[in-house]
């Protein structure tokens, strides 16, 4: 088995990064994965007291497709986010201040309209990420299985509609459902595989044209007689991982 492409995600809701390597620390994300989110005006997040929310709370693709028609680039190094809409000028907000920060909610809650309740907040909190899944986990995707998925859809699926850390090749269709509650080396990082992955109606929009075009949600229902597509794993033993690397079903008895 082999890494195809990785990502993270430093926006919930907003573009992919991808990434040709990065850094796995045990019990950790993907570094920079769900860092910052667009907390609606009734959304009771604290950022001093960071507490685990479902998505609905947030701005997210399962209710708010039109966000994927902005194009997202986070520089870490300078902080800066900037943030492309259709026929519109470039902005550029400073994460890393209180001021920037609410620049971009002014900025994302006016694209939003009618869809953002009360004040949104651009939010981020020491050591949070706003993950769909309580706890701090990688997620991956079988290219296999998403293919079984668009023979039975009879179409083409971009992979980023499902917004997976790891797509891997090399392995049968759904075989990574058979990995729960075992280890897995994914390049040289150790992870233990916790949970399949539930899809929503996030996975309705397509992530280049920003339309609900195809229900995956029902096309995995009808066909497999679930709604589950990839899997989330928890990291164990740190290490780097990057595209090309291997990843290799560990024995239960190691």
């Amino acid at each position: 088995m082999r890494i195809e492409h990785i990502y993270r995600y430093p926006v919930k809701g907003l573009t992919a990064e991808a990434l040709a390597e990065t850094h796995l620390d045990p019990g950790e994300t993907v570094p920079g994965d769900r860092k910052f989110a667009l907390a609606q005006g009734d959304a009771p997040f604290d950022e001093a007291a960071p507490e685990w929310l479902q998505k609905r709370h947030f701005a997210c693709l399962m209710v708010n497709e039109r966000i994927a028609a902005l194009h997202a680039s986070w520089d870490e190094r300078k902080g800066v986010l900037l943030i492309h809409a259709p026929g519109g000028p470039p902005f550029a907000g400073d994460t890393a201040t209180a001021e920037g920060r609410a620049a971009i909610a002014t900025w994302l809650a006016t694209f939003l309209g009618d869809e953002a309740r009360g004040a949104p907040r651009f939010v981020v909190a020491d050591g949070h990420s706003f993950s769909d899944h309580r706890n701090k986990v990688v997620s991956l995707i079988n290219l296999a299985s998403l293919a079984e998925l668009e023979r039975a859809m009879g179409r083409s699926l971009d992979p980023l509609r499902f917004r997976a850390n790891v797509y891997f090749s090399g392995a049968p269709a759904w075989a990574e459902f058979g990995w729960l509650g075992r280890r897995i080396e994914v390049g040289a990082a150790t992870l233990t595989v916790t949970k399949r992955i539930p899809r929503c109606a996030a996975t309705e929009v397509n992530p280049v044209t920003a339309r609900r075009d195809c229900d995956p949600v029902a096309g995995l229902r009808q066909a497999f007689g679930h709604i589950d597509l990839g899997v989330y794993a928890r990291v164990e033993a740190g290490g780097r991982v990057a595209i090309g690397d291997a990843i290799m079903l560990r024995d239960d008895e190691e």
